[in-house]
């Protein structure tokens, strides 16, 4: 009776990897989102951010607002 509990165990999780190799082997690449965003420098620390995220003044980009009100 031992033995047929540990085939059905040693069944089950053969199949549980067989099945998990296979999902990961099908999973496409993520989407990609849109375009490219530029980057652009923080005039105070060096640091890169999204152009998006940056805070402007004076044709210079700050990654912060703390960033914008030390330099200036």
């Amino acid at each position: 009776m031992g033995k047929l509990i540990l085939a059905v165990l040693v069944f089950v999780l053969a199949w549980w990897i067989l099945r998990k190799y296979r999902k990961s082997m099908t999973r496409e690449p993520p989407p990609q989102s849109g375009a490219a965003e530029d980057m652009v420098r923080c005039a105070y620390c060096g640091v890169h951010l999204p152009r998006s995220e940056s805070h402007v003044s004076s044709g210079e980009f700050f990654c912060s607002e703390e960033h914008l009100r030390l330099r200036h």
